[in-house]
């Protein structure tokens, strides 16, 4: 620990919450229709909060530490979407919800623990992963600029600072951008402070109960979203960042976590890719070895919206969110020329590459299961037509 405090600075610490602002508050709306279709009170509520913000911070900040790489999980955004939808259509009690995130979660430590998903990433060829990542973060780049229909001069302001910035400070230029546009909005008083209030959050145990519906309904689908379109990706970011990780450990230690706090309201955490690329970045830190720090941040605020749920929670929702939308597309630039360079700079990968680029960036959901998997299904297919048998008809 007191490496950390060494290692870290204003721009790691930057990355850490820029992190969790991006991933909190794109997506903590469709958590909260998550429990609500299954009847959730407010305190039930709450609890669900303490719960993935435990898990979070506790899988983010732990590992990060130990590896001294940046570790960054979080909540399985299209599993809590899977869950609103399947949890209204099916009418499934909180309790037979909560075996489901049981079930689910020892699907994943399966997975992890025999190390099968890890070996199917590693036939993966890296400029498909590289595309993959490009074309899940490129969508929040997009997003950056398309906030500028509904408040470009916040949009404008922030993209001339931060250019400004990496001009003259490169390494302060997501802080500088994030300072500039948080004061802009202070000084028109768009800052919304009416949810800010001061309390602990108190977690509430729900007995599971196990059903053949609960499991095909919910643990089936909550699994194969969260391996495909979180896990799958997540990988990508480690990968793409020159990261060599336990990456079978790391998945059998979310499983766990969320085996242990699922009774709570932990419906499933995963590897994270938008988040990661945040905290696996230069603009995290010049040093390599160093960027873990902008982890530890991150699982530290995850843990303090955890345990002060309420409070955080205003805080982070009181920004407007062009300045959202706008911030994590900038901070995430360098990640997503990075990645595009990687996936394109192999011109026998090169056309399956693009093609996992675009089918990912599209978006596209066929059979509940997200573009991140159709991406890299879709380049495979590609790079097999164009590849397979070259070298046995080529030689002599």
């Amino acid at each position: 620990m007191p490496s950390f405090f060494r290692d870290v600075n204003l721009p790691a610490a930057t990355a850490g919450f820029v992190a969790v602002l991006v991933g909190f508050t794109s997506s903590v709306a469709i958590v909260f229709q998550a429990a609500q279709a299954f009847g959730a009170t407010p305190e039930l509520i709450t609890s669900w909060m303490w719960a993935l913000g435990l898990g979070m911070g506790l899988c983010t900040a732990v590992p990060s530490l130990v590896l001294r790489q940046p570790v960054m999980v979080a909540w399985s955004t299209p599993g809590a979407a899977v869950l609103a939808t399947a949890g209204l259509a099916g009418g499934f009690s909180m309790a037979e919800a909560v075996g489901a995130f049981m079930l689910c979660a020892a699907m994943i430590v399966l997975v992890g623990a025999t190390g099968w998903f890890e070996r199917v990433m590693n036939r993966i060829p890296m400029a498909l992963a590289a595309a993959l990542l490009a074309g899940v973060l490129a969508r929040f780049g997009l997003q950056a600029f398309g906030a500028a229909q509904s408040d470009w001069p916040l949009v404008v302001l922030m993209l001339l600072t931060y250019l400004i910035g990496r001009r003259w400070a490169p390494r302060y230029a997501v802080p500088l951008t994030l300072l500039v546009a948080v004061a802009w909005v202070l000084v028109q008083g768009r800052l919304q402070t009416s949810a800010l209030t001061l309390a602990w959050a108190r977690p509430v145990f729900t007995a599971p109960v196990f059903t053949v519906a609960a499991f095909v309904s919910l643990a089936l689908p909550l699994f194969i979203v969260t391996m495909a379109s979180q896990n799958l990706p997540g990988v990508a970011a480690i990968r793409a960042a020159g990261y060599a990780m336990p990456i079978s450990r790391i998945i059998t230690l979310t499983g766990v976590a969320t085996l242990v706090l699922a009774p709570f309201g932990a419906f499933a955490l995963n590897l994270s890719a938008i988040t990661a690329a945040i905290c696996m970045g230069e603009e995290a830190h010049t040093d390599r070895s160093k960027r873990y720090s902008a982890a530890v941040v991150c699982g530290l605020l995850y843990l303090a919206i955890g345990l002060v749920g309420a409070a955080v929670t205003g805080v982070l929702l009181a920004f407007p969110k062009e300045l959202v939308l706008a911030i994590a597309g900038l901070a995430l630039l360098g990640s997503i020329g990075g990645g595009l360079h990687a996936a394109l700079q192999d011109e026998r990968h090169r056309e399956a590459a693009l093609i996992t680029f675009l089918v990912t960036l599209s978006g596209v959901v066929l059979a509940g299961i997200g573009s991140a998997f159709w991406g890299v299904v879709a380049g495979a297919i590609a790079l097999f037509v164009q590849q397979y048998g070259i070298r046995k008809h080529t030689t002599p």
